[in-house]
């Protein structure tokens, strides 16, 4: 099995996480940091990453409203995945419902004592391993 990536797309960082190659255990990568609004250097970099790793799989984090509808971050997302989709053909991409994923990311890093500072600047990059968890949970239940 391949490994698989996922992606946290915000305003000024994208939020990486990689599985394991059995594809069981999901990590952070990195936070890697761009211009707001500088959606093609981000795209350019995650490129360039799953490249390096060898990935098939993506997830890309979809920030929908609470009521369910898309929001200004999950328009951004879903151009991501067109441009990636446009760049890479042969990639597998899908888009993960990311609502709590921050939630839950800050929550683990508030458990592991971790200081607000330091939070600050892994928070994106915690949030994409949920949204890989959740991935390959979906995945193993048959969901995907």
């Amino acid at each position: 099995m391949k490994k698989m990536i996922a992606f946290d797309l915000g305003t000024k960082t994208l939020g990486i996480a990689i599985s394991d190659a059995l594809g069981i255990a999901a990590h952070g990568l990195e936070n890697f940091r761009f211009n707001e609004g500088g959606y093609q250097t981000a795209i350019t970099h995650a490129i360039e990453v799953i490249k390096r790793e060898g990935v098939e799989e993506v997830a890309i984090g979809l920030a929908l409203n609470m009521n369910g509808t898309d929001s200004n971050s999950s328009k951004a997302s879903n151009i991501f995945k067109d441009e990636l989709i446009k760049r890479m053909p042969n990639l597998k991409v899908k888009m993960v419902d990311e609502r709590m994923s921050t939630m839950l990311a800050n929550r683990r890093l508030l458990e592991s004592d971790i200081s607000r500072a330091k939070r600050k600047k892994v928070i994106d990059m915690q949030s994409a391993v949920v949204i890989l968890e959740t991935y390959m949970e979906m995945k193993k239940n048959g969901q995907i």
